[in-house]
């Protein structure tokens, strides 16, 4: 597995696969992995070379963080280690444990440090954002847990493009710690995410960490067989699930398995990789030992440039406004004393 420098503010070298957690315990229902098999995953992972681990608080009803901190006894400083705050981590968790607030924030912090059995957190994102908190309290909350020394960096996870940007910008103005990536979902079934959030992104030199790069499964094909069509509902409640529920979707979904044939690899193969050709960290969350061999494997897969094009083409979405003014041919004309064609455009987005 190769490393990459995540975002353009840490000198964090983090594995190009990222190991998703939420399936370490079976609080949900008994849907999950058992410590043991929760070991295999990681010691396999590690063997593989990876070392990014992402956790949360409200994974499992907090079992996740506690069997990941049992796994990290005796070789915690060998892993990137990220977990979250925002939501409920058990049915009776009140209003102040929740949200974005510093209070919730303060508590939270703690909380996950004793589930995981260590004295920093090297990751800390803010799971979902909570649409009230100001931004600054956010920034501040978390400089100073860094001051603190309970975490090393932080991030966002699910938030709005135009909230990043301010949570960014007021970092950098301030001299705060600064926003170091975002997290969101991103898969051939899931590209909106592209339209603002990623050049946004890359413009201000945040990593990116997709979660759900198999469409909640529905990638893999598995589920055109009929033997899993409620396994999924079951384990999350349908939460990340994407249906294959509409023409696009069928279409990119024979376009990836013909791809898959192609290739002698799987789908769900071919699904992660293409997602990590995007520039992103994908978060691989396998429940079985079994899947993780297959999750792995996607690091191997190089695609074409032509099988690229074919995913990019099928699973293609319409871009809103402002772009439908923006990538008018017209408007660039006007914009640019009509030579658009004879500029070098860089290949980075421009904050």
């Amino acid at each position: 597995m190769r490393y990459k420098l995540f975002g353009k503010h840490t000198g964090l070298r983090v594995s190009e696969l990222v190991l998703g957690t939420a399936n370490f315990g079976t609080a949900w229902g008994g849907h999950g992995a058992q410590p043991e098999e929760a070991r295999q995953i990681l010691d396999t992972y590690a063997e593989a070379g990876g070392n990014f681990l992402d956790s949360a608080n409200g994974y499992q009803e907090g079992q996740s963080e506690m069997v990941l901190g049992d796994l990290l006894a005796g070789r915690r400083d060998e892993f990137v280690l990220s977990t979250k705050f925002a939501v409920k981590t058990t049915a009776d968790s009140g209003l102040l444990v929740t949200g974005n607030s510093r209070q919730a924030m303060v508590l939270s912090v703690d909380a996950s440090l004793k589930r995981l059995k260590t004295d920093r957190i090297d990751l800390y994102w803010a799971h979902v954002s909570d649409g009230v908190t100001p931004l600054e309290e956010i920034v501040r909350g978390f400089d100073d847990l860094v001051r603190a020394g309970k975490i090393l960096y932080a991030g966002l996870s699910n938030f709005p493009a135009w909230r990043v940007a301010r949570a960014a910008t007021i970092a950098e103005l301030r001299g705060a710690v600064p926003i170091a990536g975002i997290q969101v979902e991103h898969s051939l079934v899931q590209r909106t995410t592209e339209q603002d959030l990623i050049p946004a992104s890359k413009a201000l030199g945040l990593g990116v960490v997709a979660y759900s790069p198999l469409g909640g499964g529905v990638l893999t094909g598995k589920y055109r067989s009929g033997k899993f069509d409620n396994r999924r509902d079951e384990a999350w409640a349908g939460a990340g699930f994407q249906p294959e529920n509409s023409q696009q979707r069928t279409a990119i979904i024979d376009t990836l398995i013909a791809v898959a044939e192609e290739a002698g690899v799987t789908p769900g193969e071919i699904a992660i990789a293409w997602v990590a050709g995007k520039g992103s960290l994908p978060i691989i969350g396998p429940r079985t030992f079994a899947q993780l061999e297959s999750n792995l494997a996607a690091a191997k897969v190089v695609l074409s440039a032509e099988q690229v094009t074919r995913l990019d083409d099928v699973s293609a979405v319409p871009r809103g406004y402002p772009y439908t003014v923006l990538d008018d041919p017209r408007i660039k004309d006007l914009i640019t004393g009509g030579k658009f064609d004879k500029i070098d455009v860089p290949a980075e987005p421009i904050a």
